[in-house]
């Protein structure tokens, strides 16, 4: 059995928030929004948002083993995706532990990175 990967979905305390900001920075679209769920829809799996009750951000560095997980996101301009990312409400991560990428935490928290996209071929 092979399975194909239809959605991602992102745990926080505001989805709609959450969806607003990545269909921005992602060009998706926003195909649901909602109180306690959003959905985003785009060229490859779908992005979701599920409402947390008591939702607490993970922490940057790991250092805890908090961090569920984090999107890399390739970039033609790593400089101009990162002003980006910042002024839809992303943060500079500190610190960043490389100079070939950026690490940003989204509004709820989430780290992610910005690198290279000649690096993914």
């Amino acid at each position: 059995m092979t399975a194909k990967l239809a959605m991602f979905t992102i745990d926080c305390a505001d989805p709609a928030g959450l969806a607003a900001f990545y269909s921005e920075l992602l060009g998706m679209e926003l195909a649901h929004s909602g109180d306690d769920y959003a959905m985003l829809t785009g060229d490859g799996p779908a992005l979701g948002f599920g409402r947390v009750d008591g939702y607490q951000a993970p922490g940057w560095p790991n250092e805890h083993g908090s961090k569920q997980y984090h999107l890399d996101l390739a970039v033609e301009d790593i400089a101009a995706a990162e002003a980006i990312a910042l002024e839809l409400g992303a943060t500079l991560a500190d610190p960043q532990p490389g100079e070939t990428w950026r690490v940003l935490l989204d509004p709820a928290g989430h780290p992610f990175c910005l690198t290279s996209a000649a690096n993914w071929g």
